[in-house]
């Protein structure tokens, strides 16, 4: 049976006309606008980012299109050889979620980008590129040495082998303790944030109390919980930090004309001021009880940027010493 319905969505998608079977114009464009970026500065970032594969299965209201894959599973069609993208593309059916903005191991056991559209996704044509950025360290991190076994030793997931667990786990968001201690130490991390002078009594002092109140929110925590607060500032929160690190990097950066000319589209250097100031404010507006893991974000990305401060050199680490931020300092 499970063959027979491979031949029948096979039968029906070799019936359609492949002329009208297409990634649309502006994602295409968006696509390789990020390839080449990733392609320009990701090994400036981090040390052989550059060799991490930009697979990616662009997920659209119809189907789904596979760009940058050594094995397409059986349920894909060869459409093309992209020039622009420089790479094969094979599509199928839709079955993924068209908000989907995730990386995973989705065909045949790669890491892929699976990614909607901008529209689908609730994103103009600056942060889809940027957020395409984002997923491509997820796959940098999930494709090092060592990675699945380590997040298996954090005995986080009680029993969930689907990965939900990173989503899901049960962390005390609604504990009154936990938000209170939780809000002090966000509010000394933004202040510590906006002092640039380590060397300065200012700095020196902001810092105390930001340890203060870090050491006293990890204390309100259990050890599991805690594990998991460093794990997904580790892992979300630096994958936001590696967004500002690309639109840092990327200020003489001249965008291709069919980027520049979509409506939507925002010049890389006022979006990294709007995101900076965006994701800083969360600091202080974002509740546990109410936005839950996405708290996370803004925290680990600040405190990456923090950690630029106090040892410039602590992404060499990153892969190595694993899981928590204050280990680098």
């Amino acid at each position: 049976m499970k063959y027979l319905i491979t031949i029948i969505t096979l039968f029906l998608l070799s019936n359609n006309d492949p002329s009208e079977i297409n990634i649309k114009e502006k994602e295409r464009q968006c696509i390789a606008e990020a390839i080449k970026i990733a392609d320009r500065y990701s090994s400036t970032i981090w040390s052989d980012f550059n060799k991490t594969p930009f697979t990616l299965l662009l997920v659209t209201n119809d189907y789904e299109f596979l760009i940058h894959h050594p094995n397409p599973s059986e349920d894909f069609i060869f459409l093309k050889y992209d020039d622009l993208l420089k790479s094969k593309i094979y599509y199928r059916q839709t079955k993924f979620n068209t908000s989907f903005l995730a990386t995973f191991p989705a065909v045949n056991g790669v890491n892929c980008i699976v990614v909607g559209t901008p529209e689908n996704t609730g994103r103009n044509s600056s942060e889809w590129i940027i957020t395409l950025l984002h997923e491509h360290f997820h796959q940098y991190v999930y494709n090092s040495p060592n990675y699945y076994n380590a997040v298996n030793k954090l005995d986080l997931a009680n029993g969930d082998t689907t990965g939900m667990w990173m989503l899901n786990y049960p962390f005390p968001y609604s504990n009154k303790t936990v938000s209170k201690t939780f809000n002090a130490y966000t509010a000394s991390l933004k202040q510590l944030a906006s002092l640039e002078n380590v060397d300065s009594s200012a700095f020196k002092k902001a810092h105390q109390v930001y340890s203060k109140n870090r050491s006293a929110f990890k204390a309100s925590l259990s050890d599991k919980d805690y594990r998991y607060f460093s794990f997904q500032l580790w892992q979300e929160g630096i994958a936001r930090y590696t967004e500002i690190k690309f639109l840092e990097a990327m200020i003489n950066y001249k965008v291709s004309p069919a980027i520049k000319n979509l409506s939507d589209f925002v010049d890389f250097n006022t979006f990294i001021e709007e995101m900076l100031k965006k994701e800083k404010n969360k600091l202080e507006t974002y509740q546990l009880e109410d936005n839950k893991r996405v708290c996370f974000y803004a925290i680990g990305m600040t405190e990456g940027l923090i950690l630029d401060k106090l040892n410039p050199s602590w992404r060499s680490n990153y892969l190595n010493e694993k899981f928590f931020l204050e280990k680098y300092q």
